[in-house]
């Protein structure tokens, strides 16, 4: 059997394997080796803010009917160029999965899935195919979750309730903003702008119908590309506009009001997100015909004639030979997998470890002679979300002064999947903080340890015995610790991460956290003394074993 498609259903097959098997290196949280069960989980997973994956599977492949319907042309002159595009394509999606797999980062192997799936359009159907499925399979990358996104909605969290407090102090609207709190100064009502409201819960989505209506409705790529852009505007003033709302609500009807219009204003984004998108496009397109634009029509003068049946046969033999190097790609790229497999047991903790080599050292029972450490059991939660192979060390130290001063030091060492740690900000907006600013530290010894530390400001409400409900302020520091490094953030982390895997050094690293809170009547200097106090006697014991340039990279 000659037929492209035979050996690009074979390359498939053989694709299939690969992902299924050998899809996954990252095992915390979803259990699978499969890529494609990974990916399709996140899709029914409310955390993860991908639940229009299926929405946009179905568009996609509308638009592949859609686009090989108005592209005619079946078949043209056999040339070189028909088989080894494909080809290309499939082999790097193997080297792009190898790679995603390595450095622990599942989304690469998405990536790697949807390139490889146009490699084998691009083998069977030729041109027409590879044409036909681009965008379609473009338009699946804004179903991957991605993780980033939660630092870009705090600013975006930031940036929103800043444009609201301006707008309604320019309407004679007395309002008093706390990181990302609006309220009242009589407390007549309060609001907190949430991730969820941050707008980029919606911002995938509304990329991906943004895309898909510029791609439906304009013909210029360099329209299409500005009708998309125009949706990261939109989506913010979306959003002033909703939280505007409910904070003129609360002040002209009350908090309830306010509550009332939250439950309901979230369509306003989508209205006016999807309203700018519709129009622009409208225009753009109104002026492409008025311009005289024309599409480019299969079989039309210079279309390409039938090919013989030689010529067909011919085309077969090479796409098979094609397969044959993606086959060889695959059984090389399955065998590389298995091997990093193997190494991934050799990831190193930079801190000190416990006997049992799992667990932190444990952290000392009293510290100089004014703290006193008590035992913090690790959550029962904790313990079934994060991986079985994840460490922790954790104790809340007291004052023998003042036991309202107290400073919580927690160590959590990941195991050999990464997944132990993720971004802080996700686990304090859960606890029910909100957070305020954000700023780089530096804690030092006096045996010349020095770490540098992101330093955030936190806020939660809480009721006291009386039944008054205050905002209670709280210091809450953190870096990580490597095999060699210390890392601030999230992202430098996670580069230093891929980096070590490739070297075939993995790490093992500790998410180290300070935590005090503010007392009443107490300054934030005060605040951030008692946690100086004692993290600087903890220190040699919350770094890797390394000079001081060397912490700080």
């Amino acid at each position: 059997m000659q037929s492209p498609w035979a050996a690009a259903g074979l390359c498939a097959l053989v694709g299939l394997v690969v992902f299924q098997v050998w899809g996954n290196a990252v095992r915390g949280y979803i259990d699978t080796p499969s890529v494609f069960w990974w990916w399709g989980w996140q899709w029914f997973n409310e955390g993860s803010e991908a639940e229009h994956g299926p929405l946009l599977v179905a568009l996609a492949v509308w638009l592949v009917w859609r686009n090989l319907s108005k592209d005619e042309v079946r078949s043209k002159k056999f040339e070189v160029g028909e088989v080894w595009p494909g080809v290309v394509a499939m082999v790097g999606a193997l080297g792009l999965h190898a790679l995603g797999f390595v450095v622990q980062q599942t989304r690469i192997s998405i990536l790697a899935v949807l390139l490889f799936a146009w490699g084998v359009a691009r083998l069977g159907g030729g041109a027409r195919w590879g044409r036909a499925t681009v965008f379609p399979l473009a338009l699946l990358l804004f179903a991957i979750p991605l993780g980033v996104l939660d630092a870009v909605g705090f600013h975006l969290r930031l940036g929103v309730i800043t444009t609201t407090e301006l707008i309604a102090r320019a309407a004679g609207i007395e309002v008093v903003r706390n990181g990302t709190q609006l309220f009242a100064p009589d407390g007549s009502y309060q609001y907190d702008v949430a991730a969820a409201c941050s707008g980029v819960r919606s911002l995938l989505a509304l990329l991906a119908l943004s895309a898909l209506i510029a791609y439906v409705w304009v013909r210029a790529w360099w329209r299409r590309g500005a009708v998309f852009l125009l949706a990261f505007p939109l989506t913010f003033v979306g959003n002033v506009v909703r939280i505007g709302a409910i904070v003129f609500a609360g002040e002209w009807f009350g908090q309830r009001a306010g509550e009332i219009v939250h439950d309901w204003a979230g369509f306003l984004v989508f209205v006016i997100v999807l309203g700018g998108v519709l129009a622009v496009s409208t225009w753009l397109a109104k002026g492409e015909s008025e311009g005289g634009a024309t599409e480019k029509v299969a079989g039309g003068p210079g279309a390409a004639t039938p090919a013989t049946a030689e010529t067909g046969v011919v085309r077969g033999s090479r796409a098979w030979r094609a397969a044959a190097v993606v086959g060889l790609a695959a059984v090389g790229t399955v065998n590389f997998l298995v091997r990093v497999d193997a190494w991934a047991v050799r990831a190193e903790a930079g801190i000190r470890l416990a006997p049992d080599g799992m667990n932190p050292a444990e952290l000392p029972t009293f510290v100089g002679t004014e703290w006193i450490g008590r035992e913090t059991e690790v959550t029962q939660v904790e313990r079934e979300t994060l991986p079985a192979d994840t460490g922790y060390s954790r104790r809340l130290y007291v004052s023998v002064n003042d036991r309202r001063e107290q400073v919580l030091i927690s160590i959590v060492l990941s195991g050999q999947d990464r997944t132990s740690i993720h971004r802080p900000e996700i686990c304090l907006v859960g606890q029910g903080w909100s957070i305020g600013t954000r700023e780089e530290a530096e804690f030092s010894d006096a045996l010349g340890h020095v770490v540098p530390a992101a330093l955030l400001r936190l806020q939660r409400e809480v009721t006291r015995r009386d039944g008054a409900r205050v905002e209670v302020p709280a210091l809450f520091a953190y870096w990580f610790v490597g095999r060699d490094r210390v890392a601030t953030t999230t992202a430098e982390r996670l580069w230093y991460t891929a980096l070590n895997r490739l070297r075939l050094r993995p790490d093992r690293w500790a998410y180290v956290v300070a935590r005090t809170v503010q007392l009443d009547g107490e300054s934030e200097a005060d605040a951030r003394a008692r946690m100086e106090a004692v993290v600087e006697q903890l220190l040699p014991q919350l770094v890797p074993a390394a000079d001081e340039q060397q912490l700080r990279g």
